[in-house]
């Protein structure tokens, strides 16, 4: 149907559509000092808009509003269709609090009371 369409309107469209998935979407990548807001995620990758950001590689981390949710490696983005479809090898979750190294004690002291 779209390719029955003038090229202003196909454009005009798909930057509705671009703008659309921006509203709906909380999750966004940092990138340094950069924020991209993602257009849609999956398992292994996700996308972002090709007219914000043409490349990128490396770690970055990914954020639900402000809460920190993910800590990714990208190993491969390419335009595919104006998105920027970004390929990770890996993801991290991250945590609030440091990881600790040892077996904690389920009946063991949650807090110490100090001396009077």
């Amino acid at each position: 149907m779209t390719d029955i369409l003038p090229k202003e309107v196909r454009a005009g469209l798909e930057e509705a559509r671009k703008r659309d998935l921006r509203k709906r979407s909380r999750l966004r990548v940092m990138v340094g000092d950069e924020v991209y807001p993602i257009l849609r995620f999956w398992e292994d990758g996700f996308a972002l808009d090709a007219d914000q950001v043409l490349q990128l590689r490396g770690l970055v981390d990914i954020y639900d509003g402000s809460r920190h949710l993910w800590q990714c490696l990208i190993i491969a983005s390419e335009v595919e269709e104006g998105e920027l479809i970004c390929v990770m090898k890996r993801s991290t979750a991250a945590l609030d609090r440091a990881p600790i190294d040892y077996v904690r004690d389920e009946n063991g002291p949650v807090g110490y009371l100090p001396r009077s």
